[in-house]
């Protein structure tokens, strides 16, 4: 059985990245994200769970676009998406605050999403990619 994808990915290929970087701490959500994310024709997806971890692939192989969950277990994200932003790799938020609470100015144009999401959220955020870089 073949997964449902949204019908805009037929219309733009090549329109997702090809290499993703997931940060997220929780196994499951992580899994689920990669699933999801391969089914969109996102050729290689990583999943670090801490912000060291994140730091090494990055080093070892720069993603095309990263995905970030703002909250792990007992760090935050951001030294990642100041990294990422240095080498102009676009990413996106992943959290589960409302607002900006402890949310760095410097990030407010970053895009977000918001967890739970639907899958034609996460698909939106990964079709516009290319406008979610450092410039």
């Amino acid at each position: 059985m073949k997964p449902i994808v949204p019908v805009a990915s037929a219309a733009v290929p090549g329109a997702t990245p090809g290499d993703v970087l997931i940060v997220e701490d929780d196994a499951i959500i992580a899994l689920d994200f990669e699933q999801t994310v391969a089914e969109f024709g996102v050729t290689s997806v990583r999943i670090a769970s801490n912000v060291a971890q994140a730091l090494a692939m990055i080093a070892e192989r720069a993603p095309d676009f990263a995905l970030l969950d703002i909250g792990l277990s007992e760090e935050k994200s951001f030294a990642v998406a100041r990294r990422l932003a240095v080498l102009k790799i676009p990413f996106a938020f992943v959290t589960g605050y409302s607002g900006d609470r402890a949310f760095p100015l410097e990030y407010s144009d970053r895009p977000r999403l918001s967890k739970p999401f639907s899958r034609d959220e996460l698909f939106a955020i990964l079709s516009d990619w290319r406008s979610g870089d450092a410039g």
